[in-house]
C-alpha cells in the first residue's frame, strides 16, 4: 500500500470519526459527566468496536469480490450513495458536532466502557460506512500486510480522535472554539465525502 493511497484511507476514516452522531455523543457525555477515565474508556471501547466491524468488513468483501463479482459492483455503488447521502447531510447541517457536546449523568467507568462498545457494534450506519469505505481498498486485503494496515487504520483513527475530545472537554475555552468552527467542520467533511462518492462510484 502506497502513502498516497494509506492517506486517503486515514482522511475518510478520520471524518467518519469526526462527523456528528450518537458515538460523539456518547464520548462527549460520559466525558463531560464522568471526567477524563470515563472519556477515554468510552472512546477506546468504541475505538475496539470499530476494529471489529473493519475486520469483518475487509473479509466479508473480499470474499464477495471473489465470488460474486457483479454482487460486489452492487454493494460499493450503494456505499457511494450513501456516502453523498453523508456528504449532503454535512452540507446541510447547522454545527452539528457542537450540538453533540452535552453533559450527562455520572457512570461508572465500565459502563462508560460498556456503552461506548454498544454504541459502535450495534449500529448498522458504522456497518454502511465500512462497506462504502472498503470497497476501494478490499483489493489490496490480499496481502496480510495491508489487512493489517486496513483495519488498524480505523481503530486508530477512531480512538485517538475520541481521546483528543475527552481531552479537550476538559478545556471550556477549546471547546467554546470547536462551537464556533462547527459548521465549517460539517460543510468541510461533506464536501470530501461527496467527492469520496463520486470517486467510488467511478471505481465500481
Amino acid at each position: 500500500m502506497t502513502f498516497t493511497i494509506w492517506l486517503s484511507l486515514f482522511t475518510v476514516c478520520l471524518l467518519g470519526a469526526m462527523s456528528p452522531g450518537p458515538s460523539l455523543a456518547i464520548v462527549a457525555r460520559h466525558a463531560l459527566a464522568g471526567g477524563r477515565s470515563n472519556g477515554l474508556a468510552t472512546a477506546w471501547a468504541h475505538a475496539f468496536g470499530i476494529g471489529i466491524y473493519a475486520f469483518i468488513t475487509l473479509i466479508g468483501l473480499a470474499v464477495l469480490l471473489q465470488q460474486s463479482p457483479l454482487l460486489f459492483r452492487y454493494i460499493s455503488l450503494a456505499g457511494a450513495a450513501y456516502l453523498a447521502y453523508l456528504g449532503f447531510n454535512a452540507l446541510r447541517s447547522k454545527g452539528g458536532i457542537a450540538a453533540k457536546l452535552e453533559a450527562g449523568e455520572h457512570t461508572a467507568v465500565s459502563q462508560s466502557a460498556r456503552e461506548g462498545f454498544l454504541i459502535s457494534i450495534l449500529s448498522p450506519k458504522i456497518a454502511l460506512f465500512f462497506i462504502a469505505l472498503f470497497s476501494q481498498f478490499v483489493a489490496l486485503g490480499n496481502d496480510l500486510g495491508n489487512q493489517m494496515v486496513i483495519v488498524a487504520t480505523p481503530f486508530l483513527v477512531d480512538g485517538l480522535w475520541y481521546t483528543f475530545i475527552t481531552l479537550v472537554l476538559s478545556h471550556s475555552l477549546v471547546v467554546e472554539r470547536i462551537r464556533s468552527k462547527a459548521v465549517l467542520i460539517d460543510r468541510l467533511s461533506g464536501i470530501v465525502l461527496i467527492l469520496l462518492a463520486i470517486r467510488v462510484a467511478m471505481m465500481a
